[in-house]
Parts: structure tokens; C-alpha cells; sequence
């Protein structure tokens, strides 16, 4: 793919405060691309961030025909910047597509974007400890009109910025309200895309609970109302007598998450046992009150790794932990140090991109 290169806009990494918190800062360049039905993806370029101007009528505005991934880049020992698997990123990014009737890319040509951006604007990766560059792709239908139908024409971009830990507590236990009486997604629904929708979803609960101390909601199935599936955006592990780590088995409306997916091959070599299983919420919640489960933790890009420390329910509050457990600590660090090429990557998770710095 030929990406034209254009000046960046301003902006300056050096005037950004240390406390970078998470998604408030972006770099001064994106990449972006359109898609035409019969011409297909053309003029791709990186050029200045910036507004997007969109007439009151496309379609994305009233139909939610929108996908999007998250990754990062991080800043190694020697400099260079490692991303952390991006072809998973942009295999599931097409899924998605699929999913929500929206042109698919080619995974070389995403995954070359966002190579050649991070490459552009590599000043922006922080070197502070558990910060990193976040890389959100995302795709949106741009035809003009009212009436439902698939778009015939997209813009794909490409936005990253400079991030700090996805939660202010930090590596921390955070609380989780378990939820019985709204749902997150249906099986046979959105559920395994990573399309807006679904997040816009678990607002109304997530608020709710947030009035009453808890920062996380943790979503059942919405059938029976009885499977774990999700906690917040994240998924979800809980610890068995402390050494094995079980997690919901993926059902059609649970992302299929590629830190979920990393932590179920670098446990066993930890010396961990791992499944993937229905967790029946009653079960969980008698396993906590009689020891059983020793950890849980949520699992994703933004946050890594997310130690739970209670669960509450409408009625009653099951403390798991009050500070991160084990296995919790020892996934996180041994992971995050792949990422972050502190030890050899024996997975080839990472691609490594020479500093010009």
C-alpha cells in the first residue's frame, strides 16, 4: 500500500504532563483512508489530527455502522518500540467488519499503517513506567442518507496518543457490581464485534453503580442471566486454590480478546492450569465465600490486567481480595515484560520498530 506522507499538525510531547491518564492525549498525526463500493480503498495518507467533518446525514450517525481495535506501542530498554501482536488486531478488526456488513482490509496493508504512523510519530511514546502509546483503529460508514442499509463507502483511521494506567487506582483491586438485571449482549447479536454499540450498552448500569463505589460491572448472559461473560470492557479470570486460572469460554457475544488469548498460553508455562468454562455466577459466588477462588482479575489491552477485589451484588458484598494476588502480579509482570522487550519474546507476540530518535 502507497500511504502519502504529509506535514504534522502542532503539538509537542514535551508540554504533556507526567500523569498522562488514559485517552486524553493524542499525537499530532493519523493515518486515514476511504473506501468507495467498486473502486475500493484509496487515498490512504498521514496527515495532521483533526476534526472530522461529516455531513448531519451519514449513515454512521444514525445507524451505529462503526468498528474500532485498541493496541500499543512501547517504548523498550534500547529505545526501539515494540507492538504487541497487531496482525491479531487486524484479523479481528476484519471480524468485526464482517460482523457489522462494513468492507474488510487487508491485514498486511493495516497493519503497514500503523507501523508506518508509530514510525512517524515515535516521539510520542512515553518512556514513564507502565505507560505506553495507544493505538486505536477505527472505521466508520460515510454514505449520506437516511434509510437503514449497509454503507457503500467507509473511512478507515488510524488515531494514537501517549497513555498512563487505564484505571487512576493503578494496579489495584478494583470494585465490581455484579449485574442481573441488565445485559451487556445477546448471543447471536454484536456482542463479538467491537462495534460502539456494545459499549454504549453497559453505560446506564456502569453509571448507575459508579454513584455507589463500585468501578467496574460485571455483564451475565442474557438468556438465563446466570454465565459470566464480561467485567466492564474487559474479560474476566478467576484463580482456583491458586493455581488455576479460569475464564469464560467464548459464546458469540464475548470478545474474543487478544490479551484473554495471550494469558491462556503464558500460564501454563508459568506453571498454571488453565480452562475455558460457563461460570455460573452462584458458583463463583460460593467458591469466593469458601475460599476456593483466591484471585479474579479482568483481562485486556487498555488495562492488562485488572485485580478485582469485591464483588457485589444487589444484596450482599463477596471480598476476594485486598490487594493484587499472585498469580494476578506474576501474569502481569511477566507479560508486560514481553511487551515492553524487558525479557525475550518466545511467543513472537511483539514487532519491533527501530527508533529514529
Amino acid at each position: 500500500m502507497k500511504i502519502t506522507i504529509e506535514p504534522a499538525g502542532p503539538g509537542d510531547p514535551k508540554s504533556l504532563p507526567a500523569n498522562l491518564g488514559f485517552g486524553k492525549y493524542f499525537a499530532n498525526l493519523m493515518f486515514s483512508q476511504r473506501y468507495s463500493a467498486g473502486e475500493g480503498w484509496h487515498d490512504a495518507r498521514i496527515g495532521p489530527y483533526g476534526p472530522l467533518s461529516l455531513d448531519p446525514a451519514t449513515v454512521v450517525l444514525h445507524y451505529a455502522q462503526e468498528i474500532f481495535e485498541g493496541l500499543k506501542a512501547y517504548r523498550r530498554p534500547d529505545g526501539k518500540i515494540n507492538l504487541f501482536r497487531p496482525w491479531e488486531n487486524a484479523l479481528r478488526f476484519n471480524r468485526s467488519a464482517e460482523r457489522m456488513a462494513m468492507a474488510t482490509l487487508d491485514p498486511e496493508d493495516h497493519v503497514q499503517a500503523i507501523v508506518e504512523l508509530v514510525s512517524l510519530v515515535q516521539k510520542w511514546v512515553p518512556t514513564q513506567e507502565s505507560a505506553s502509546l495507544y493505538i486505536r483503529p477505527t472505521m466508520i460508514g460515510t454514505d449520506v442518507g437516511l434509510g437503514v442499509h449497509a454503507s457503500q463507502s467507509y473511512l478507515h483511521y488510524i488515531i494514537a496518543g501517549p497513555a498512563g494506567p487505564y484505571f487512576s487506582t493503578g494496579f489495584n483491586p478494583v470494585a465490581v457490581y455484579v449485574c442481573s438485571d441488565q445485559v451487556r449482549a445477546v448471543r447471536g447479536g454484536t456482542g463479538e464485534a467491537k462495534t460502539g454499540g456494545n459499549y454504549a450498552a453497559s453505560l446506564f448500569v456502569a453509571e448507575k453503580v459508579k454513584a455507589r463505589g463500585y468501578q467496574q460491572v460485571l455483564w451475565l448472559d442474557a438468556t438465563e442471566r446466570r454465565y459470566v461473560e464480561e467485567v466492564g470492557a474487559m474479560n474476566i479470570a478467576f484463580v482456583y486454590d491458586g493455581t488455576h486460572v479460569a475464564t469464560t469460554a467464548l459464546s458469540g457475544s464475548i470478545l474474543a480478546g487478544i490479551t484473554r488469548n495471550s494469558v491462556l498460553k503464558l500460564a501454563p508455562d508459568l506453571g498454571y492450569t488453565v480452562s475455558e468454562e460457563r461460570l455460573d455466577i452462584q458458583k463463583v459466588l460460593a467458591d469466593i465465600r469458601a475460599g476456593r477462588i483466591t484471585e479474579a482479575f479482568g483481562l485486556g489491552t487498555a488495562a492488562v490486567i485488572a485485580p478485582l477485589g469485591t464483588l457485589g451484588t444487589e444484596n450482599e458484598t463477596y471480598t476476594i481480595n485486598d490487594e493484587p494476588g499472585p498469580v494476578a502480579r506474576r501474569l502481569y509482570r511477566t507479560l508486560t515484560d514481553i511487551q515492553y522487550g524487558r525479557i525475550p519474546d518466545p511467543y513472537g507476540w511483539t514487532y519491533t520498530i527501530n527508533s529514529k530518535n
